[in-house]
């Protein structure tokens, strides 16, 4: 099965000495999860910038964080994203600013959207896979995160949500991560979210674990450093 490169240090190698993958399998979606504050966002601005910094367009949802605030998220790091808007390679949806009431303006590579509106967010989708794909069949897309939609919508309607936007990428040939912070929906829906993945990452703040539909397990040490997220030394299980 033809890979992806995670850009996560250690994940890779990790995932090749299954001798399966060396990296998220192509096409697939993976559910980022944990509770707050153990590098789920990290985990996403790696996976987009290693995209953008081999060629990669990259399709970015950011509702927990306007867009200034992930760009200077990722500058923290050292990751800058404006050579890759002005290459048209990053096409960011924006459902959060706009509740701010921030006097901010779409580009063509920036589109403001509203997080309590799932229609509008999913027209908004629409056109930013079109756009992506037209600079090639095979890019990436981060939704981060959940939580906040979560928060301003019916459960039962992000799930709706989430199922139409899974099945869009994978039509478009996307390979994707979906951000969520456990315990903020009961445990039901938990388990259907990950149920409509391909894949799942649990982030701990120690440990990370990667599951697969196929059956593969494997985890590793992790530490936030100030190049992202590093694996240590991890086993397959």
């Amino acid at each position: 099965m033809s890979s992806f490169e995670s850009g996560i240090p250690g994940l890779d190698e990790l995932l090749l000495s299954s001798g399966d993958l060396d990296g998220f399998p192509q096409n697939t979606t993976t559910l980022v999860y944990g509770p707050p504050k153990v590098g789920k966002s990290i985990f996403s601005y790696e996976f987009a910038y290693h995209g953008l910094n081999i060629k990669e367009p990259c399709l970015y949802i950011t509702a927990d964080e306007g867009m200034r605030q992930l760009q200077q998220n990722m500058m923290d790091f050292g990751w800058f994203l404006q050579s890759s808007m002005d290459e048209e390679l990053l096409y960011v949806i924006d459902p959060i600013s706009a509740l701010s009431g921030a006097n901010i303006e779409n580009t063509n590579t920036y589109t403001l959207s509203k997080i309590n509106d799932p229609t509008d967010l999913m027209v908004k989708v629409g056109l930013g896979t079109r756009f992506v794909f037209k600079k090639s069949n095979e890019f990436r897309s981060v939704f981060d995160s959940l939580t906040t939609f979560f928060t301003f919508n019916p459960e039962a309607m992000v799930v709706r949500f989430l199922k139409t936007y899974l099945r869009r990428l994978t039509e478009a040939g996307a390979t994707g991560i979906v951000n969520y912070t456990e315990g903020v929906v009961n445990e039901k829906t938990e388990r259907i979210l990950k149920s409509i993945v391909d894949n799942v990452i649990m982030l701990d703040g120690s440990y990370l674990t990667f599951k697969s539909n196929q059956g593969l397990i494997a985890t590793a040490p992790y530490q936030i450093t100030d190049k992202g997220l590093v694996l240590g030394r991890g086993e397959i299980l």
